[in-house]
């Protein structure tokens, strides 16, 4: 999400299902493979309840309204409304709206595991659809729980899954660090093209080891950031990350091109979070 501020994502393990299909709510340990290795279940939310996010695994995000998280965007993220972040039928619903609320014109949320899912290394996987239109800027992502390195981008961000709607279709899978950010010119990411990631749910996925970070849709592997072993500013993926989940409207990126306003309400709709580690 190019956050300026110190503000502060998961296998393959079933085939992608449609809404009302038999889910598995109790994954077993992810199985060996070439890509992953030999890892286990070691945090998840398979939205089996309903109401508000799960406060034991998630916080609403709301630090940065005031600066529109460094990207000028145009939304404000509510806390504790389920109009924009509610779970019910097995789902967690992120939902962006028109609407005037504590001096913006419009809301959305941006949901984090920090201080109650924070990992290093791993694989992260989200099983999500994601919302079209013009001016939506859905993201799946990680930020540094502890800052070590310093604020934006020295302790680093890995975009997971970025998409905004100008460009339809598009899937973006992004690192940021000291050394390589859209700030100098330096951004390291990929893109790959799906074409009903709108209507169907994909799972975008990142494995996470001390050598590399390699980013997915499915069982497809279209970016990997190798660590060059020069130190943090190209590599500060040493320490702890969270989770962030979040819908976006406008912004340096995502507003590009402007917002349709007759789009709205725009939803993204997560199916699971899992998180695998090795043994």
């Amino acid at each position: 999400m190019k956050d300026m501020v110190p503000i502060t994502v998961l296998i393959f393990t079933v085939a992608l299902l449609a809404p009302g299909c038999n889910r598995n709510e109790n994954p077993e340990p992810y199985p060996d493979n070439p890509n992953t290795g030999n890892k286990v279940l070691v945090w998840s939310d398979e939205f089996d309840y309903n109401g508000l996010p799960d406060p034991a695994k998630w916080s609403f995000d709301t630090e940065g309204n005031a600066s529109g998280w460094g990207n000028n965007e145009a939304q404000y993220y509510t806390a504790n409304r389920l109009e924009n972040a509610e779970v019910k039928d097995g789902y967690l619903y992120i939902t962006a709206r028109k609407e005037e609320y504590e001096g913006f014109s419009y809301t959305s949320a941006r949901l984090r595991t920090k201080g109650k899912g924070d990992w290093l290394f791993g694989r992260i996987e989200v099983k999500a659809k994601i919302p079209d239109g013009r001016g939506m800027w859905p993201a799946i992502w990680m930020l540094s729980t502890d800052w070590s390195y310093g604020g934006w981008p020295a302790s680093g961000e890995i975009d997971i899954m970025e998409s905004v709607g100008y460009d339809p279709y598009k899937i973006v899978g992004t690192i940021h660090t000291e050394a390589y950010n859209h700030s100098i010119g330096t951004q390291k990411g990929a893109t790959t093209v799906v074409q009903s990631c709108y209507s169907d749910f994909h799972v975008y996925a990142m494995e996470w080891e001390a050598k590399e970070i390699r980013i997915y849709v499915d069982d497809l592997l279209y970016f990997t950031f190798k660590n060059e072993g020069t130190g943090y500013a190209a590599w500060p993926f040493d320490k702890r990350f969270h989770l962030l989940l979040n819908v976006a409207v406008g912004g340096n990126w995502g507003g590009l091109e402007g917002i349709d306003d007759t789009i709205f309400p725009r939803t993204m709709v997560v199916d699971y979070v899992r998180v695998y580690q090795t043994k």
